[in-house]
């Protein structure tokens, strides 16, 4: 039967933090790379959880986690916020995996809080130059901030796309030129919907990591073991070499290939010593819960008061996210997973998993946002993203006509509809395009409000 990857929220000194959770067995906690966010552990988890309860949070800022209050973190902060959650979830002694910029963190977090560690695994450990410093804090992370016309998504899509030819991304010379360039839209969207998430917020966490001291414990240092390795397209390889002298018991060492860096970090990790892993805390307010139905099986989010009793259901292209009060994500919408086969374009099932999650969170009232007018075929276009990223710019385009008329597509005076002028301010637009985005079976949605018949959302 295949691991399940369960969703939990923990709020930690008024900064709320979310985290992923699969397996059973020993804890082990798994810390991301930027920009990403643990979605990025998912199929990892599902794997290394037939041996671990493996524990992934989302870093300061990054995912679902809020950032750190200061205005400019450095490494030592999210050090010491990952040291925070590792107390607040209830865990004691860990053994750790992180990839770049999460092996940066976690190796930080071992030097300031060792007692936490049993021993940490790496994929890759960066250590720059002062001229590299130097330059990456110059150029590697400039703002991120969303423009009245979508212009920051062409430099967004651009960027992620071209950090796989070249690195550092902006350094094009034939020097920097990577052996693992792609134009693959799949996997730039992937990065580009973390970032998106992320907003201005995702420079700060790079930044953090860029400037940090790569200052390796000298050798006669008493520490939790460390695992370094490093794959041979991985621009992180020649770095081995610059490790200099280390701790008795850190090794590293160069691999040829991913799966063989993998294999040697869970063998590594399975060597630690480990405690049982102890119930993990969570939020009340928030969260994710398993619905089952004939045609989904999966993860709906929520949040609102735990006693709550009346909650909204967004529109098709929208989430809760902009929701004030109890909301929950329809699926294939925000942050609830989609359905198993193709989104179905009938009422019923729609109605079944919203009666299953109304049941189990105890919400007896339930209110319903009104549905978009118009054809869903023309309302809800096709955002399968392309090489070019043109896609991002279309749906930003439609959040901004939807501001002026109703349906979007069909700009003139009969159809236009009065707006609040502020409505139009570029991070409010950014989160309706983040949520349209989002919004993957919104097409299916809206046909299928078109057969309801009048019942639409009914009490259950």
């Amino acid at each position: 039967m295949p691991i399940t990857v369960s969703r939990h929220y923990l709020t930690i000194n008024g900064r709320r933090v979310h985290y992923r959770r699969a397996g059973k067995g020993p804890p082990l906690l798994m810390v991301h790379q930027s920009p990403r966010s643990s979605a990025e552990y998912q199929e990892l988890m599902q794997q290394w959880g037939a041996h671990f309860t493996c524990i992934a949070p989302d870093t300061p800022g990054f995912g679902q986690s809020q950032p750190l209050a200061k205005a400019t973190p450095d490494i030592n902060d999210y050090a010491d916020a990952l040291a925070e959650f590792v107390s607040a979830v209830g865990l004691d002694r860990v053994p750790a995996y992180g990839f770049h910029s999460g092996a940066i963190i976690l190796i930080t977090a071992l030097k300031r809080h060792p007692a936490l560690f049993t021993g940490i695994a790496a994929g890759g450990y960066a250590v720059w130059t002062e001229a590299e410093s130097k330059a990456f804090g110059e150029n590697y992370t400039p703002p991120f901030l969303p423009l009245p016309y979508g212009e920051h998504l062409i430099w967004g899509w651009n960027r992620i796309l071209e950090q796989s030819w070249f690195f550092p991304w902006y350094d094009t010379r034939p020097e920097t030129r990577l052996t693992s360039a792609h134009d693959d839209p799949a996997r730039v969207q992937d990065i580009m919907m973390e970032i998106l998430d992320a907003g201005d917020s995702f420079r700060l966490g790079y930044a953090a990591v860029l400037q940090a001291p790569r200052d390796v414990p000298p050798p006669d240092s008493i520490t939790p073991p460390v695992l370094i390795t490093a794959y041979d397209s991985d621009p992180l390889q020649a770095h081995i070499d610059r490790l200099g002298a280390m701790p008795a018991n850190w090794l590293a060492f160069k691999v040829a290939t991913p799966a063989e860096h993998l294999a040697e970090s869970l063998s590594f990790l399975r060597s630690l010593e480990s405690d049982p892993c102890a119930p993990l805390s969570e939020d009340p307010d928030q969260g994710f819960m398993h619905i089952q139905t004939d045609q989904f099986d999966g993860l709906i989010h929520w949040h609102g008061r735990d006693s709550a009793t009346a909650v909204t259901i967004p529109a098709p292209g929208r989430s809760a996210a902009l929701i004030n009060g109890a909301a929950f994500d329809p699926p294939g919408h925000g942050l609830s997973d989609n359905w198993q086969g193709a989104a179905p374009t009938e009422w019923q099932p729609w109605r079944d998993v919203f009666e299953a999650a109304c049941s189990q969170r105890g919400f007896i009232a339930v209110h319903h946002e009104n549905a978009p007018q118009g054809d869903p075929g023309q309302l809800f276009p096709s955002f399968t993203p392309d090489r070019f990223g043109s896609h991002l710019t279309k749906a930003w385009a439609i959040v901004r006509a939807r501001h002026f008329f109703e349906p979007w597509y069909a700009a003139g005076p009969s159809n236009a509809r009065n707006f609040d002028p502020a409505a139009l301010a570029p991070d409010r637009l950014a989160l309706e395009h983040l949520a349209l985005l989002q919004a993957r079976s919104a097409l299916a949605f809206a046909q299928a409000l078109t057969k309801a018949d009048g019942e639409s959302f009914v009490d259950p």
